[in-house]
């Protein structure tokens, strides 16, 4: 299982999120996982519509477009992303490691 997978145009990506950190920020391979660390605090969905938020804006999706696939209660997460118009640098190594 991979952290990043691609499916057609599509990214499906396996996440282990630190929420309350200094900074959002993709910070790279975590146990055959993609971090990403994020400043909100996991209390009521708040972490989650962060993350979704920040996704949007690093590929360049609607908010609404990506899809939590699971992980809605825990750190481990799996998002699908459709048709990304930019690929982040770190998960674009990801891509390369794997095809």
């Amino acid at each position: 299982m991979f952290a990043v997978e691609k499916i057609g145009d599509d990214l499906r990506l396996r996440i282990f999120l630190q929420p309350k950190a200094s900074k959002d920020q993709i910070i790279g391979l975590h146990d055959n996982e993609l971090k990403i660390s994020i400043t909100t605090p996991p209390i009521d969905g708040q972490a989650n519509a962060h993350l979704l938020k920040f996704l949007s804006k690093a590929f360049k999706v609607a908010k609404s477009e990506i899809v939590l696939e699971k992980g809605e209660l825990n750190r481990h997460k799996q998002i699908l992303i459709p048709q990304p118009k930019i690929i982040p640098p770190v998960v674009a190594n990801l891509l390369l490691e794997t095809s």
